[in-house]
């Protein structure tokens, strides 16, 4: 009896186990392969138990050292992505590349938030790429010491590549499009133009669109030389070369508002503010009013042209988002901005 009693003691106390719900095992984010001139150098890490967006580290031949803010590893570039809930190796998503500002980084909590939240529930991997705290999303005419900064050509002949290689993404312009803030609106629309095959949806949140404009002449040279743009500074005629006439010639051909042709066929979308209150945060109000101005321009060579596009000209922000005051850098203006353009492009872009 003894014995029968400890064969159903233990029983029962293989049930209990069994009915106590164990905690769900971590999933891997996925691995990368290097390829492309681009070679892994720390593997994606999720970044919060959500399990939605993932951090990785790469080196790329084509910028193989470049300023460093803070915390960054001159030739290592961080890259964030934000992969649907749900993600299924399975099936085939479209991916959005959104380009960070000047003197910013990828992978800021701020970013994920934004991200993550206008892309709930939306079948869309968004790809958050390093574009140094000065680099203006360009191939630099005179680099010297740091050596290539060939920094678009990393990123369109190098980083979407990769990306198509290791996550399982819709490989085509009905698959890809692509934003960005402040300076990452300058690049966004700079890639389209001169890659029109590889996107079919281009957004400019606040961007600096007019390289003829003297004010963004000023503030790209002001960038090159600012100490918080990136250690070491570089000369001003580093990226665009000279910035004066008859010097000026890479200025005026990278300048997005005047070569908007290319960009027939795709959809296009520009927000901004107009500063709001100037007295309140006076150096983001002026920030954005002369962006706006920049914006301005480019719709009327859009206009000109005959292409269609959006332009939410959203003022003071009174009416664009609670918080917004129509300022330069304002998360929930930026927030506003990318909830209504990730509507747009999936109602463009092949999607599950």
């Amino acid at each position: 009896m003894k014995v029968l009693s400890r064969v159903a003691l233990a029983g029962v106390v293989a049930a209990a186990a069994l009915a106590v719900p164990t905690a769900q095992a971590a999933t891997a984010p996925p691995r990368f392969a290097d390829g492309f001139g681009i070679t892994v150098v720390s593997q994606p890490t999720w970044a919060d138990d959500a399990e939605r967006t993932f951090v990785m580290t790469v080196r790329s031949t084509q910028v193989p050292a470049f300023s460093v803010l803070p915390g960054q590893v001159s030739g290592e570039h961080v890259v964030m992505v934000t992969l649907p809930t749900g993600y299924d190796p399975a099936t085939r998503y479209p991916v959005q590349y959104t380009l960070h500002g000047h003197q910013d980084i990828p992978n800021t909590a701020r970013h994920k938030e934004i991200v993550e939240r206008a892309t709930a529930d939306v079948p869309l991997i968004t790809v958050t790429p390093n574009g140094g705290g000065r680099g203006w999303y360009s191939n630099w005419v005179n680099p010297g010491a740091l050596g290539p900064q060939n920094w678009e050509t990393f990123h369109l002949d190098q980083l979407v590549p990769f990306i198509d290689a290791n996550l399982s993404t819709i490989p085509t312009r009905e698959g890809r499009a692509i934003s960005g803030h402040s300076m990452g609106g300058f690049g966004a629309f700079h890639y389209a133009e001169h890659r029109p095959d590889l996107f079919s949806y281009v957004g400019s949140f606040s961007g600096g669109l007019d390289l003829l404009n003297q004010e963004m002449r000023a503030t790209v040279v002001a960038t090159e030389q600012l100490p918080t743009s990136g250690s070491p500074t570089v000369a001003i005629d580093a990226i665009f070369g000279p910035p004066v006439w008859p010097f000026d010639g890479v200025w005026n051909a990278q300048s997005p508002a005047q070569h908007v042709s290319s960009l027939r066929g795709m959809g296009i979308a520009m927000y901004t503010g107009n500063g709001g209150d100037l007295t309140v945060d006076p150096l983001q109000a002026v920030v954005e009013n002369r962006a706006r101005e920049t914006n301005l321009v480019t719709a009327d060579y859009l206009r000109a042209a005959g292409i269609p596009f959006e332009f939410i000209d959203y003022g003071d922000g009174s009416t664009w988002a609670p918080g917004c005051t129509g300022k330069h850098n304002q998360q929930a203006c930026l927030q506003a901005d990318m909830d209504h353009y990730v509507s747009l492009i999936m109602g463009r872009l092949r999607h599950p």
